[in-house]
This record gives structure tokens, sequence and C-alpha cells, in this order.
């Protein structure tokens, strides 16, 4: 019992190196909305329990609990949002898709064989003349965004025209996938505060990009992994369309991606306040997590 409690004394001390608070969502002058992301506590008993058949201190036997912030994005008032948060080393790739379906197929095979999800923005219109493919996106476990209806100019349309765009949109994918849509891109990335503030009131946050692949510019697929690479950082939200140079791309772009240490979820993971496995303080990728 002598040997249990100075490891449990142990545990409870050094506890304190491997505390790191967490950090509430804020708006940034630069960048928007900006995530806020969970701290990190060891919880003590826990790790004693795998800790006490040795009798010895291991840090690799540290068991970690999240503790989420005060302050999250849904407190915020309506911004746009055009990354996550610096200190998670998480990106997302965001593909707007109003033409392009014969590179469709391909990229959802790629995406599959490195089991990655992504975030497809619709616009309504196409997803209204695609159902097969709209369904084949959602079936294959991506994120289902609203991209508007007829692809206008958000930044100039009226209060009431922004505000059909998105509910004619919302309506269509919801019949199609019968999920709820949580995110919306502005065609384009066009948009005015009022565009955001009617995109809220529909139960939407309004995500824009960090990294734009410029895809439909035709680069060659060395040239838009040079674009993404060199500009790519943690919280980048990756923008592409169904075209034929991110086609030819993805897949070195997603090795590239991953050999940098980035793990690649969709916007809602991106976005949200939890910590990867690679943010455990001591990078071990082992730790068990209690919440």
């Amino acid at each position: 019992m002598k040997q249990k409690d100075v490891l449990f004394k142990e545990i409870e001390s050094k506890s304190e190196d491997y505390y790191i608070p967490p950090q509430d969502a804020k708006i940034d002058r630069v960048w928007k909305a900006i995530p806020g992301l969970n701290g990190l506590k060891v919880d003590i008993e826990a790790s004693y329990k795998k800790m006490k058949p040795n009798g010895v201190f291991s840090e690799e036997k540290l068991v970690f609990h999240q503790i989420q912030p005060k302050v999250n994005l849904s407190d915020l008032p309506p911004n746009p949002i055009y990354k996550g948060h610096p200190d998670k080393q998480m990106v997302s790739l965001l593909i707007n898709v109003a033409w392009g379906n014969e590179y469709l197929t391909d990229m959802l095979a790629t995406l599959k064989k490195h089991n990655v999800s992504a975030s497809f923005f619709l616009e309504g219109r196409w997803a209204q003349n695609n159902p097969e493919l709209a369904r084949m996106i959602e079936a294959a476990g991506h994120e289902i965004g609203n991209h508007s209806f007829t692809h206008p100019n958000m930044e100039i349309i009226s209060s009431s025209k922004t505000r059909e765009e998105i509910q004619k949109t919302n309506e269509v994918i919801k019949a199609i996938t019968e999920k709820p849509i949580k995110w919306f891109a502005p065609p384009s990335g066009s948009y005015r505060n009022e565009t955001v503030q009617i995109a809220a009131e529909e139960k939407l946050g309004t995500v824009m990009w960090t990294v734009d692949t410029v895809d439909w510019k035709k680069p060659s697929p060395e040239q838009l992994l040079n674009r993404v690479m060199s500009k790519v950082d943690n919280g980048s939200m990756i923008l592409m369309h169904p075209t034929d140079p991110t086609a030819k791309s993805l897949n070195q772009l997603i090795l590239q991606l991953k050999q940098r240490g980035f793990q690649i979820g969709t916007v809602s993971e991106l976005l949200s306040s939890e910590r990867t496995i690679d943010y455990y303080h001591l990078g071990k990728g082992n730790n068990e997590e209690t919440n």
C-alpha cells in the first residue's frame, strides 16, 4: 500500500506538467471566426490503475481527458470561417460541386482508398439533376454542405433571394440524403455580412477556405500540389472542384498531407474543439481517453 500511495502521489504531482488549458473560440480581426480547442488533463485515477501492476510511474501509461473551452463557435456572433484552430494538426478538403460529373467517381475512389472523408458542397440545382451522384457521395461517408441553388453572386443579390437560394438547396439535399446540413459555402466566396446572418438564421455556418487549388484554371498536377503544399498549415481548409487536375493529383495530395503529419477530416471535424490523437502532450498516439 505504501508503494501504491507513493505512486499515486507521484502521478498527482507530475500531472501538473502535462496540463494544457482549453482555448476559447474567438473572432479574429483577419481570419474572422476561429474555433476553440479542448485542453488536456491527466486522469489521475485511470493512470494509477494502469501503472499499479508494475508499481512505477510511466509516461506512456498516462491517461488523459479533454476539457472543453467555455466559448465555442456556436457561442460567437455569425461570422465566416476561413480555417480551423492553428494548433490542431488537421486539414479539410472542401469540394464544391456544380459541374464536373465525369471526375467525381475517380475522386471518390481515391478518397475511399485512403479512408479520407471530405466535405462536398453541392449546388442545389446540380443535386436536383444528379440525385444518384449526390446519394453516392453521402453513402461513401462524406459530409454534404450547401453551395446555393443557382450559383449566384451572393454579395449582390437581395435578402429574399439569398434566403431562397439557401432554403431551396437545404430542401433538395435533405430530400435526397435525409441528412440535415450544417455548413454553407458561398459560390466564388462572394458574400456580405447579411449573407452570413441569413445563413445563420437557417442554422448554417458560413465557411470559406484557407488554400485554393485554383483547379478551374487547369494547372498541371505538379502545379496544383506545389500550390497547396507551399501554403497548407494546421487548420487549413483546402478548396477544390471535380476537375481533371484535382482527380489526377488527389492521390498524391493526400499522401503528401499525411507525410507532413496532417490528419484529414471533414469541416465539422476540423472546426470542432476536439483534439486529434496527435495532440496528446506526449505525442505517443497510444493514450486512452476518457470524457
